[in-house]
């Protein structure tokens, strides 16, 4: 049936049957394609009829659907034209894992971050009545979204405009036994339909007719409901936002799914469907490890083992290092949001279960939380993804930095991540930490150098912020102490001087392999701190080479390779050297592997000799 189907238009010449059969082959579909290639499977196989029941209810993309993050939306792709683009499926130059505009008019946003469609559909919905428009509006959020603020900022305004939106809460954490689902499901089909809300509507209208005398026992009516509601039915928070709410019903159930959605449409103002999931539904291996299979990688249908074999990340030297400290140092509490097991904290959680905190997803929360604990002496820890810490700035520089209470960041997925694209590139943190007055920016080389730098930051009273790539753990067999602002000369070499910072070095050590052997010498630096410089370092640089080189795995706008040439303007260098910064552009990037993007860049061994050697030639030119 799958091959029949391109549009949405085509799912709505089926019923209720063949949508169900329609289901189990996008499943399969889903399945076969993520095996190859890896991907996000188990959410999008847990959404496959929230998906499809939308796009036969709705006249998409007249109508407008929003999702929330966007790992659940494999089976709207498949429906709206993308099917035989799904072999590329997070591959360079290939589909996106998450929604895109630039692939599809389906797609309304880029949505990477969670907690972020309620506020988006406020808008769309605004700005549809705004211009007398009478397109639905919905949005696609997961019960993890419902920890974020922003969510529940949108969701106080929104019930206060009562605009007409549609949230879909997809919860796929909680499971209902079959007889409360059964009356859950009738009750809120009575519920959902229009009679019933005419009649509502109708009855409120009458009351507010009444006499002044039959309005008191209204009223003593009306909180007697109320009282009444509020224990029997789970949505109150919601009604008293301003929402209508409406379940929890079956979301894996199509025949519950369609009737409830296409009613609840007529129903005007805000509204909450409330549906149950099933994460990883119809794949065994899935639904029994949807940890696992969240951001799955290549693996065996028949199986569920992962084709790649396990290596040591630099996320896994953190944990480890993290919870060795922890049996020595008391005062040592790890943070997360929501991300305890991509992290690595599940180690220490396993270690120390009292000292360690998961805040949802909540960053801003986390970082506040953070701020509290180190008032009172304690040394929290906030591992973070470096994409996700960027929501949570205001804190940094509020919460943590103001207040000079010592907290350690570590920042995991630092640099590019590959397949996830522009929403998980944790590009820009060097730029937007090393603007926040007495942070410390750290960036290791190697593994021993993340460790020495997480003991290291114990010694400080200041905020630390150490950043770490989304790579397989090395040795580059060079470990000297840390002190603070102080770099490490890697080589010596009297003709071009190039700084490299955390990921960088590596690279750059092989560049300078190259450029040995081509009778260049290269004067080579791992810079260790973004903040503060290695001033002692740069003036010897300034006035012993007439070309400095900087390269750094982050956006090149107010990065590392800016903070020194800010440096060389301070103290009249420029015109005396030549800076060449290598980084990233003023773009966001795409979506390939971390080598693939590293490639497109100029930032592998091979491309950085070429650009030194061409930079020398140059000087050496200019110098005749």
């Amino acid at each position: 049936m799958l091959e029949k189907i391109n549009y949405p238009q085509d799912i709505k010449k089926l019923n209720i049957e063949e949508l169900k059969v329609l289901a189990s082959e996008i499943r399969e579909f889903i399945i076969k394609n993520v095996s190859t290639g890896g991907g996000h499977l188990a959410s999008s196989l847990g959404a496959v009829e929230i998906c499809l029941a939308l796009h036969y209810c709705l006249d998409t993309p007249r109508d407008t659907i929003i999702f929330d993050v966007g790992h659940q939306t494999y089976a709207h792709k498949i429906i709206t034209g993308r099917k035989d683009k799904f072999s590329g499926l997070r591959k360079y130059k290939g589909l996106s894992g998450f929604p895109n505009p630039a692939e599809s008019e389906y797609d309304v946003y880029i949505s990477g971050h969670a907690s972020t469609a309620v506020s988006w559909a406020e808008g769309i919905a605004e700005a549809k009545r705004l211009k007398q428009e009478t397109s639905s509006t919905v949005a696609v959020i997961g019960d993890g979204s419902l920890t974020g603020g922003m969510c529940f900022e949108a969701f106080n305004h929104s019930g206060h405009r009562q605009d007409n939106i549609l949230v879909v809460l997809n919860h796929n954490e909680m499971s209902i036994s079959p007889s409360v689902g059964a009356l859950s499901n009738y009750l809120t089909k009575i519920i959902s339909m229009p009679i019933y809300n005419r009649i509502k509507n109708e009855l409120d209208s009458f009351l507010k007719r009444l006499p002044s005398f039959a309005k008191k026992i209204a009223s003593v009516k009306k909180r007697f409901e109320e009282a009444l509601k509020s224990m029997i039915v789970p949505g109150v928070f919601f009604e008293e936002l301003g929402f209508r709410y409406f379940g929890p019903i079956d979301g894996n159930d199509l025949g519950v799914l369609v009737p409830t959605i296409y009613n609840l449409l007529s129903v005007k103002g805000p509204k909450v469907l409330h549906v149950l999931t099933k994460k990883g539904r119809g794949y065994k291996y899935a639904e029994d490890n949807p940890e696992d299979f969240h951001s799955a990688a290549s693996f065996s249908v028949s199986t569920g083992d992962f084709a790649k074999k396990k290596v040591l990340s630099f996320t896994e030297v953190f944990a480890r290092k993290l919870t060795s400290l922890a049996e020595k140092d008391t005062r040592i509490v790890a943070i997360t949001a929501a991300m305890s097991k991509g992290t690595g904290l599940n180690i220490f959680r396993g270690a120390f279960p009292e000292r360690f905190l998961d805040v949802g997803i909540a960053e801003g929360h986390a970082v506040g939380l953070a701020s509290g604990l180190a008032k009172e002496s304690l040394r929290p820890f906030v591992a973070v993804y470096s994409t996700f810490l960027q929501r949570s700035l205001d804190q940094i520089i509020h919460d943590v930095a103001l207040q000079e209470v010592p907290v350690a960041f570590c920042i995991d997925r630092a640099g590019f991540v590959g397949a996830d694209g522009p929403t998980h590139h944790g590009v820009f943190d060097i730029s937007y930490m090393r603007i926040v007055p007495g942070m410390v920016c750290m960036a290791p080389k190697d593994k021993e150098e993340l460790e020495d730098m997480l003991e290291f930051s114990l010694s400080l009273n200041s905020p630390v912020s150490i950043r770490y790539p989304r790579d397989e753990a090395f040795s580059l067999n060079k470990r000297e102490k840390i002190t603070l602002g102080k770099s490490q000369i890697m080589r010596k070499g009297e003709d071009i001087c190039v700084i490299a910072l955390g990921s960088m070095v590596k690279e750059a050590m092989a560049a300078a392999d190259i450029m040995e052997d081509k009778g260049v010498g290269v004067f080579l630096v791992n810079a260790r701190f973004a903040k503060p410089l290695d001033k002692e370092l740069l003036l010897f640089a300034g006035d012993n080479f007439k070309t400095v080189i900087t390269i750094e795995e982050g956006v090149l706008t107010g990065g590392f390779g800016s903070g020194v040439m800010e440096f060389y303007e301070e103290k009249g260098y420029i015109g005396k050297v030549f800076l060449k910064r290598f980084g990233i552009p003023d773009e966001f990037s795409t979506f390939a592997s971390r080598r693939k993007l590293l490639e497109l860049y100029g930032l592998t061994a091979q491309q950085l000799a070429h650009s030194i050697e061409k930079l020398f030639k140059e000087e050496v030119s200019w110098q005749r």
